[in-house]
C-alpha cells in the first residue's frame, strides 16, 4: 500500500477546528445529512430507553405498509381494549370505535398517542398482537442497519429490553426524511385537533417548530427512566442536520439544548467543494505498461463540511496499491484521497485512472526485467531511483 501525504494547495479548504459542543445530554448525536459528516458523538452507540422517540420506527413500518399497499390512509382500524388501556400521551381512544389511518398517524406524530401506536401495531402485526409487531420492528431495524435497537412495544412505554441508540435514531430519522418525502411534512405540523372534547390535547411537543430556524421534525420523548429527549431535524440554505439528544432533566433543558445544537451546527460549519471531478491529485507508477505512470483523478466533485474559521489547509493522503500492473483502463478504481479535517471524521474520495495505459510490448517487458535485476544487484538507475 503506497501512501502520499499532500496539502491540497489550490483546491484545499482553509479551516480551524470548531469548538466542540458541550452537551448536557446523556447521549447525543449530530449528523450533517448532505455530506454524511458526524459533528457530535456522545455515547451515541449505547442502547438506552428511547421513550416516545421509538414511535418513529412504528411510523416507518406503517409508511412502508402504505407504500406497499398493505395499508391505506383512508381505511379505518378498530381500537382494542389493549390499545385503550395505555396511559401517558393518548388520543383518548375508546375500545370498539374505528379510527382512520390518517388520524392515527397524525395522532402519533403530533400528539404522541400511545394508543394510536397500539392500533397501528395490532393491524400490521404478523400475529395480531403488539408484541408481534415489536418483533417485526426489531427485525426491520436490523435490516436497515440499526444494530443497537430492540423493541418490546410500539410506543416506547417503559419495558425492560426496549432500547435504541442515538446513532440508530439518527439513521431512522434520516431514512424517514429521504424515503417518505410525501409523509414527512406532517412532522412539522404544530397542531392536530383529533377530539374537540380534548381541545388542549392538540399541540406538538417539539419546541423548535415555531422558532423559525428551519426545524421541521421529528419526535420528542420522555419517561422518568429515559429523561427528556428529542430526535430533531432542521434545514437551512439547502443543508440538513439531523440530531438526537436524550437523558436531559427537564422540558426546558431539552428545548435549550436542541436550539443550541441547531444554531451551532449551522453557524460553526459550512460546505466546501475541496476537489473537482477530473482533477489530477497524484500519479501512480505502472508496471509493464506503455507509460510509466497514470494520473489519479476523482470521478465527481467532492463537498465536505468544514469549520467556518479560516487558518490552515486540510491535510490529505493519496492511498493506492503500488505498482499498478498494466493494462490500466480509464476510469478503473485505483485508490482513495483521504481528507482529515481537524476535529471531524476522515472523508474518503475514490480515485480512478485518468487515462488508458496499455500493456507494453516485448521491449517494455525486457526493460522491466532488466531493471529488476539491476535493483537486486544494488545498481541505481534513474528508473529504480524513483
Amino acid at each position: 500500500m503506497f501512501r502520499l501525504m499532500i496539502l491540497l494547495g489550490a483546491f484545499a479548504c482553509l479551516s480551524l477546528p470548531a469548538t466542540a459542543f458541550e452537551t448536557r445530554a446523556t447521549s447525543a448525536f449530530v449528523f450533517d445529512v448532505n455530506t454524511g459528516t458526524v459533528l457530535l458523538n456522545k455515547n451515541a452507540d449505547t442502547p438506552l430507553p428511547p421513550a416516545s422517540m421509538s414511535k418513529l420506527m412504528t411510523l416507518y413500518v406503517a409508511f412502508e405498509a402504505i407504500r406497499d399497499g398493505q395499508l391505506s390512509m383512508t381505511e379505518s382500524l378498530p381500537v382494542s381494549q389493549h390499545a385503550m388501556d395505555y396511559g401517558g400521551s393518548t388520543l383518548f381512544l375508546r375500545a370498539g370505535e374505528r379510527v382512520s389511518v390518517e388520524d392515527l398517524i397524525r395522532g402519533i406524530i403530533v400528539l404522541s398517542g400511545n394508543d394510536a401506536c397500539a392500533v397501528i401495531a395490532e393491524a400490521l402485526s404478523p400475529d395480531g398482537t403488539e408484541a408481534g409487531f415489536a418483533r417485526l420492528m426489531t427485525r426491520r431495524a436490523v435490516q436497515m442497519g440499526m444494530t443497537n435497537s430492540t423493541f418490546m412495544n410500539s410506543n416506547g412505554w417503559p419495558q425492560d429490553g426496549h432500547l435504541m441508540s442515538a446513532r440508530d435514531l439518527s439513521l431512522l430519522a434520516t431514512r424517514l426524511i429521504q424515503d417518505f418525502p410525501e409523509f414527512y411534512p406532517m412532522f412539522s405540523e404544530t397542531e392536530f385537533l383529533f377530539d374537540a372534547k380534548e381541545s388542549q390535547n392538540r399541540f406538538n411537543r417539539n419546541p423548535l417548530l415555531r422558532l423559525g430556524i428551519g426545524a421541521d421534525g421529528l419526535k420528542t420523548g420522555h419517561t422518568q427512566e429515559a429523561g427528556y429527549g428529542l430526535v430533531g431535524s432542521a434545514k437551512q440554505d439547502g443543508r440538513r442536520v439531523v440530531f438526537v439528544v436524550s437523558g436531559l432533566q427537564s422540558e426546558k433543558a431539552r428545548a435549550e439544548e436542541a436550539e443550541a445544537i441547531v444554531n451551532w451546527s449551522f453557524r460553526q460549519f459550512a460546505e466546501r467543494t475541496v476537489i473537482k471531478a477530473g482533477t489530477r491529485v497524484a500519479q501512480a507508477p505502472v508496471w509493464m505498461g506503455e507509460a510509466q505512470k497514470v494520473g489519479l483523478v476523482p470521478v465527481e466533485d467532492k463537498t465536505v463540511l468544514v469549520p467556518i474559521l479560516t487558518g490552515k489547509e486540510i491535510p490529505a493522503e493519496v492511498v493506492f496499491n503500488s505498482p499498478i500492473e498494466a493494462p490500466v483502463r480509464k476510469g478503473q478504481a485505483l485508490g482513495e484521497l483521504v481528507f482529515t479535517p481537524e476535529g471531524l471524521e476522515e472523508v474518503r474520495v475514490p480515485l480512478v485512472a485518468e487515462n488508458d495505459v496499455p500493456a507494453g510490448g516485448f521491449m517494455t517487458r525486457i526493460t522491466a526485467a532488466a531493471l529488476v535485476l539491476l535493483k537486486q544487484f544494488g545498481v541505481t538507475t534513474p528508473e529504480t531511483a524513483l
